[in-house]
């Protein structure tokens, strides 16, 4: 059964607009709303048009309304979620800077880096790329079944960053050269004979090619 995977970053946060280190409790505001609203009547249309599709969306409460505001009906999945901030959960960027130079710095450019009590963006690639491989197991289980599962995952830039490095086997130093909008959509496809493949620019009507 092939797979076509939707990974769609959440709209835009208060926090994110602020430099603000987010918690999963920040709900989208009038703003993100507005932009998701924006794109929902024809994101609605594409997902009404795909066969078996199935939803999923981080736990963090920004993910949840972009998700419904899309009219997705989408089940929690813990590995689509944002990366652990630890200490410096609700705290400005500024603020860390002075208070934790050294830390921040290190955290921007070292993949291993991770904040006090918090995940480093290694942990965040391999939590994605444990998830990846689990859903592309469920792709082998019927290779013979030409069926195409669409998944659309509602989700963080920094899961997206993590399924692309890990599709395309690149190191995790790379993760510096990926910036990542609100509502920015990658496809990724998988086939029992292959593995995941990145399809930028792809239209979202398109079947994977078996």
């Amino acid at each position: 059964m092939p797979t076509r995977l939707w990974l769609i970053s959440h709209a835009s946060t208060a926090a994110q607009r602020s430099a603000t280190f987010a918690g999963n409790d920040e709900p989208l505001d009038a703003r993100g709303l507005a932009e998701v609203n924006a794109h929902a009547q024809r994101e609605r249309i594409r997902f009404e048009s795909v066969r078996n599709l199935h939803a999923l969306t981080s736990p963090a409460a920004c993910a949840r309304d972009t998700a419904r505001a899309l009219g997705l009906t989408a089940t929690v999945a813990a590995e689509l979620a944002d990366t652990c901030y630890g200490e410096w959960q609700r705290l400005r960027i500024a603020d860390v800077a002075t208070q934790a130079p050294l830390a921040l710095e290190a955290w921007l450019r070292d993949p291993a880096a991770a904040p006090p009590g918090g995940e480093s963006f290694e942990m965040v690639l391999s939590r994605v790329g444990i998830w990846l491989d689990k859903l592309a197991l469920s792709t082998s289980v019927n290779p013979t079944d030409s069926t195409v599962r669409t998944v659309v995952a509602i989700t963080h830039a920094a899961v997206l960053r993590a399924a692309l490095i890990h599709v395309l086997r690149a190191s995790a130093t790379s993760f510096t050269q990926i910036e990542i909008a609100p509502l920015t959509t990658i496809e990724l496809r998988h086939h029992a004979r292959h593995s995941w493949k990145w399809w930028p620019g792809a239209p979202l009507e398109a079947a994977p090619t078996i």
